[in-house]
């Protein structure tokens, strides 16, 4: 075969290749436009729900701060510290001043973080108002402090109702939540405001832990009547809330964190909007049920009062 022939041939094989990397490339366009549509709707879909969820937590979150408040700061502006023990046997025996001190300001302190914790994800208020952001931040992070040492000194001086199991894992809690509000702060002095966010979202999620113990006993009673439920707190279900409460919200928070590091299908943004969606749905129920029997009218009574 010539060398002209070699040439006819290949210039005819170009040919070829490049009108079949054309169709390929113009179908693959076609197919990319088709689907961008769709991921555009999942990713609103799931952002939407986001939100939806967010604010459900912060409101009910931040109701359930002013019952604490409320409630307790009542009863001990009645002296009624007995009333404590309605909610959870043990809190209040007469002669235990230092145990009395340290839950008292355990739920001080942790209504405080439970309402404020909320402003401080805000990202308008963070951009708008940086030293407002700031302050709030002090008082979250001092807060958080007494929260988690108002609770641990409460647990070495006479130890949950419980017992080892419930101990240990409201012990574990504390020792997180100190951790979180320390690293929170370390990092906003040193500047590093990606690793304070982190830490910040971290402690916001052990922060909402009380709030999370309360709803979790509520539904779990609605649901099955207290199964594997004792007065005591040491049933089944009992020892897995010991540690249930937090665990979960910090395994969803670093899922949250690196989230922008995974580029989801729109079917995975669809199901997890329905997810987001359906959580929604149980926490408003809920909210609505504890707002109206427990919340409300201790918020209102304490409203009375001043």
């Amino acid at each position: 075969m010539s060398f002209a022939s070699f040439k006819n041939v290949g210039l005819a094989t170009h040919s070829i290749l490049s009108y079949t990397m054309s169709k390929l490339t113009l179908e693959q366009i076609d197919l990319l436009a088709t689907k961008q549509p769709l991921k555009k709707w999942s990713a609103a879909a799931i952002h939407m729900s986001g939100i939806i969820l967010v604010s459900t937590v912060w409101i009910s979150a931040g109701l359930f701060g002013l019952y604490i408040l409320a409630f307790y700061a009542a009863a001990l502006y009645g002296e009624n510290l007995d009333k404590w023990n309605n909610i959870l046997p043990g809190l209040y025996s007469p002669g235990s001043g230092t145990a009395t001190t340290g839950i008292g300001l355990h739920f001080a302190a942790g209504g405080i973080i439970l309402i404020l914790g909320s402003i401080q994800l805000i990202g308008r208020v963070r951009n708008r108002f940086p030293a407002l952001h700031r302050w709030i931040g002090r008082i979250y992070v001092v807060a958080s402090l007494l929260t988690a040492a108002g609770g641990l000194v409460f647990i070495v001086a006479k130890g949950t109702i419980g017992g080892t199991v419930m101990d240990i894992g409201f012990s574990l809690y504390g020792l997180l939540m100190l951790l979180s509000a320390v690293e929170t702060y370390r990092h906003a002095a040193a500047g590093h405001m990606k690793k304070h966010r982190a830490w910040a979202l971290r402690l916001y999620a052990l922060a909402i832990g009380s709030w999370l113990y309360r709803m979790d006993y509520g539904f779990w009673y609605f649901l099955t009547h207290n199964m594997g439920h004792t007065p005591q707190f040491t049933g089944p279900f009992d020892r897995i809330m010991a540690f249930f409460f937090y665990i979960p919200n910090l395994l969803v928070v670093e899922v949250f964190i690196r989230a922008k590091q995974y580029n989801a299908s729109p079917f995975l943004n669809f199901f997890s909007a329905f997810l987001l969606l359906f959580m929604t749905t149980f926490l408003l129920i809920g909210t609505y049920f504890f707002t109206k029997f427990y919340w409300g009218p201790a918020i209102l009574e304490w409203v009375a009062i001043l």
